[in-house]
């Protein structure tokens, strides 16, 4: 079998599977293992696949710029945004992740609404500007222009000191096992920052987060309250997510 058709072998399999074993591979295809690690490194160099121990997983591929995500799943994250705007009740504290997902929930909250937002993402605090009985609260620091949100120690120290209701978190993978991951470790120590100082967290998944992985873990499954995840989403593509004892919304 020649290179570029194991490669595309090794794709397929994540595809249909959502996970490539070396060693089950290699025995597959009368292989080395150095072979299919080889196989493996290269993807991953190329972005097509994120590398684990013996083995890889699909890689995330709303990691990339915000611009680009902008134009990624539009009308389902409309849905998503509506039913994460329904978890949001008058006189709550509710701190917003950065993300396209979130900004989608701003615009779905009724121009009435009464309670208190913190961010650290100054697109969702402008989002805001057309919700006056929203308070809104930003928090400063190094902006991380990737995904448009503050990151470093002012953003932490700030971060210590707030106690809300629920947090939407933005992610770019929800995975069973490997659990709930970003592109970028400084973001994904924010993020746990704000989730140990929310009593709920809530994440919005498409359904190309669903069994995605990227570099570095936020948390497992475990630790949010809800998933809002696409109405048409497979039975199969949440059931082990479910069986972790998060609650599952559908959008839609």
């Amino acid at each position: 079998m020649l290179t570029s058709q194991r490669k595309r072998l090794i794709l397929d399999l994540l595809a249909r599977d959502g996970q490539v074993v070396a060693k089950r591979l290699s025995h597959q295809l009368d292989l080395s293992e150095d072979t299919i690690r080889r196989d493996l490194r290269e993807l991953a160099a190329e972005g097509l696949l994120l590398r684990v121990h013996g083995g890889a997983m699909p890689v995330s591929p709303t990691v990339v710029p915000i611009a680009e995500r902008r134009t990624i799943s539009t009308d389902a994250k409309s849905a998503l945004g509506k039913a994460g705007a329904d978890l949001i009740h008058d006189g709550m504290t509710v701190v917003f992740d950065g993300g396209t997902s979130n900004l989608e929930i701003i615009r779905h909250l009724p121009v009435a609404a009464r309670f208190t937002a913190i961010t650290h993402s100054p697109t969702i605090a402008v989002a805001l500007e057309d919700r006056p009985n929203v308070d809104a609260v930003i928090i400063g620091g190094k902006l991380f222009r990737h995904s448009m949100v503050a990151v470093g120690a002012l953003a932490a120290e700030a971060i210590s000191r707030i106690r809300a209701d629920l947090f939407f978190l933005g992610v770019t993978g929800v995975h069973p096992t490997e659990g709930l991951t970003t592109g970028d470790m400084e973001e994904a120590a924010i993020k746990r920052q704000l989730m140990a100082c929310s009593a709920e967290t809530a994440v919005l998944a498409t359904n190309d987060k669903l069994g995605a992985v990227s570099s570095f873990r936020i948390g497992g499954p475990g630790d949010i309250a809800t998933l809002i995840v696409e109405g048409n989403v497979a039975d199969e593509r949440i059931a082990a997510l479910a069986g972790s004892g998060v609650s599952i919304l559908r959008a839609g």
